[in-house]
């Protein structure tokens, strides 16, 4: 027996169960995509959930739903209102896929999502957390879903001191899961552990005595709760120091661009932007040599306006804004012209947002337009 059959053992599953669900039936928070079991529905909840938290994506969804309200919808839409929908909810890559996936739904399903670990296991961007969370609320299906409440309550419930920042480790609380679950509720256990690591045993101030599965929990019993999951350090993020410029011409339209199909923040619409480098000339000078070299314009270029900073998991953007005046142009078509209100139609990262808004708020620069 291995040292998880024994911890596992050890506990009465059948009583921690039954306390998990009753206090989850009966303190579970009133969010939208709980209204009903719509396997569709709840598909995107949990795409929109993974690295954001529920207050943020409680408007998202209702939008999203809104103007994409079933699989077809969404498979028929075209990307610049799906990105335009998911505009500020950052991790990008998840809708590209979402949308993939159920194009593929509507194709080889009918439009109907399977529920089969295999069918839908194989959908793009469906990994275990997905799979485990969707085909266990939305078709009961007693499969884990492991994301990180679900490991440090069961790192505490069980005493498991293994890094949960290492990929391996997932697996361990998987199996731990798959022997817990409930196989007459598994939708209700599988959002009661999800729910009590978002509301009661959270990551650093747990509050145990009014947990429902304390008697359950090694952690308390051992007085090591603040010190579960284990978690090793991320390494610090990369800076990467930039120049943007927000281009106008005489007749007020601005000049944006669309980042590659592939890579950070794909399809994304931006501002004219460069990685700036240290040396003797100063960002001013190489923005006016970029815009030349790579767009043919010649613009009258402000001093420096403000910096936006933005952090990604990996890497820093520290962007030096400008705004300029274009005077002159020969070549700019990687460069796509829009008025004010037409902007309002595309997709812009955060960072770029904030950009747009430094523009829109300085006095005499533009009106009072706004994003």
């Amino acid at each position: 027996m291995n040292v998880l059959e024994d911890k596992v053992r050890q506990k009465d599953i059948q009583q921690f169960q039954s306390d998990l669900i009753t206090w989850f039936e009966r303190e579970q928070r009133i969010l939208p995509w709980r209204e009903d079991q719509d396997p569709y529905k709840v598909w995107v909840s949990e795409v929109m959930l993974q690295q954001t938290r529920v207050e943020t994506v409680i408007p998202y969804f209702l939008r999203f739903v809104k103007q994409f309200p079933t699989v077809e919808a969404l498979a028929d839409a075209d990307e610049e209102k799906v990105l335009k929908a998911w505009e500020g909810l950052g991790y990008y890559s998840r809708v590209r896929n979402l949308q993939s996936a159920v194009k593929e739904v509507k194709q080889q399903y009918g439009g109907v999502v399977p529920s089969e670990e295999k069918e839908f296991g194989g959908l793009k961007g469906v990994g275990p957390y997905t799979k485990g969370a969707v085909l266990s609320i939305a078709y009961n299906k007693p499969i884990p879903a492991v994301d990180g409440n679900v490991m440090r309550v069961m790192s505490r419930i069980l005493s498991i001191w293994d890094d949960i920042a290492k990929p391996k480790t997932r697996t361990v609380f998987e199996e731990a899961v798959r022997v817990f679950i409930s196989k007459e509720k598994p939708s209700e256990f599988n959002q009661g552990l999800m729910e009590l690591g978002a509301i009661i045993c959270t990551p650093k101030s747990p509050s145990c005595l009014l947990c429902p599965v304390q008697r359950h929990c090694s952690a308390f019993a051992e007085g090591t709760e603040r010190e579960l999951p284990v978690k090793s350090k991320k390494k610090k993020p990369g800076i990467k120091t930039m120049a943007a410029i927000v281009l106008t011409d005489d007749d007020g339209q601005v000049y944006i661009h669309k980042r590659p199909s592939k890579g950070l923040l794909a399809n994304l619409w931006e501002f004219p932007n460069l990685e700036t480098q240290k040396g003797m000339k100063t960002e001013r000078e190489q923005l006016t040599a970029f815009l030349e070299s790579d767009f043919g314009i010649q613009a009258e270029i402000s001093d420096l306006q403000g910096v936006v900073e933005h952090v990604f998991t990996h890497l820093v953007w520290n962007i030096s804004v400008f705004f300029g005046k274009v005077k002159q142009v020969s070549d700019a078509a990687e460069l796509k012209k829009v008025t004010k209100e037409e902007l309002e139609e595309f997709a812009f990262p955060v960072s770029h947002q904030k950009i747009w808004k430094m523009a829109v708020e300085a006095a005499g620069v533009y009106n009072s337009a706004a994003r």
